[in-house]
């Protein structure tokens, strides 16, 4: 317990950093859920591919020491766009392609559960591609690095942690976009819609309720949050590659069903709590044991309280 006593500032800046990420990446997980009741596995390397859309950009911006001022609005400007619109714009194919057509035939769950697990794997691999002297070769499954954007100097401390400028980004990053996200989804016509589709779908058409694009749009939106995860990702630890959604994305999944799947705040609430609970687990049994707490807890939650800690899911929340 001394580590974790000696840690305990240090476990908390770092744990707050890292489930905000996975905060961003659950909401695609809860919102998908919420209007499908569908897991969406491949939301996994929907991340992914905002992690490449952002490393692209910045490498584009050829880096040659962290960027300030001016310089540094823009590259993280263009790296969030990059990273938003190329995973959301993937999120919104992935359902064209493989999810909508077994809908239209009423195909059940399971039939889209393997499809998801399917599209999963493929981009996997796709994306472990390289083309070399026209044939394509399996071989990019190291880690890519990139340039850094911010100057990792410290801006203050709290206790024995370190609060660093791209740990501030991070944290700052995620709640503004839940703010945003939550105000949008309770207070605007489209976002009635879709909580209006989550209670309930086939009461929804009968009041007016385009299903397909409210479909379309809460798949928009959750790739948009994985991809601004991803464009964090790469600002906080400069690297990526072809598996990097496959971790994250179960632990992102467990914040979501600890949080209450289908509750955007829950999402929320559920990333911070699992980054906490691992990073205070770390310093006390070690680095190691760092998914083995995830995933213990997300055998608990779903043991013993498999609706999450608040449990209400969007459909029935407030306006």
């Amino acid at each position: 317990m001394s580590g974790f006593v000696d840690q305990f500032w240090s476990s908390t800046i770092d744990g707050l950093t890292i489930g905000s990420i996975y905060a961003l990446v659950a909401l695609g997980y809860t919102l998908v859920y919420g209007v499908l009741r569908l897991i969406n596995f491949a939301h996994s390397e929907i991340f992914m591919i905002g992690t490449f859309a952002a490393l692209g950009t910045v490498s584009m911006f050829g880096l040659d020491a962290p960027a300030t001022g001016f310089l540094l609005v823009a590259v993280l400007l263009c790296a969030t766009a990059a990273g938003m619109l190329a995973a959301g714009a993937s999120a919104v194919v992935l359902e064209r392609v493989a999810y909508r057509p077994l809908r239209n035939r009423g195909s059940n769950r399971l039939a889209a559960l393997i499809s998801a697990i399917g599209a999963s794997l493929f981009l996997q691999e796709l994306f472990a591609a390289r083309i070399h002297n026209g044939a394509i070769h399996l071989t990019g499954r190291d880690y890519i690095n990139t340039d850094r954007v911010l100057k990792k100097s410290t801006l203050f401390h709290i206790g024995d942690g370190i609060v660093r400028a791209d740990k501030l980004l991070v944290f700052v990053a995620a709640i503004l976009m839940m703010l945003v996200l939550d105000r949008f989804v309770n207070k605007t016509r489209l976002g009635r819609g879709i909580r209006a589709t989550a209670q309930d779908s086939e009461s929804a058409v009968l009041m007016g309720v385009n299903i397909d694009r409210v479909i379309v749009l809460t798949f928009l939106i959750g790739g948009a949050m994985a991809g601004l995860a991803g464009a964090l990702y790469v600002v906080y630890f400069e690297q990526t590659k072809n598996l990097i959604g496959f971790v994250l994305g179960i632990k992102a999944f467990t914040a979501a069903v600890l949080g209450g799947i289908g509750n955007l705040r829950g999402a929320l609430l559920g990333g911070l709590s699992i980054g906490l609970m691992e990073n205070y687990g770390a310093s006390i049994f070690g680095a190691e044991w760092k998914d083995v707490i995830t995933f213990s807890i997300l055998v608990l939650v779903l043991l013993f309280r498999p609706t999450g800690l608040l449990g209400e899911s969007m459909g029935r929340s407030k306006a």
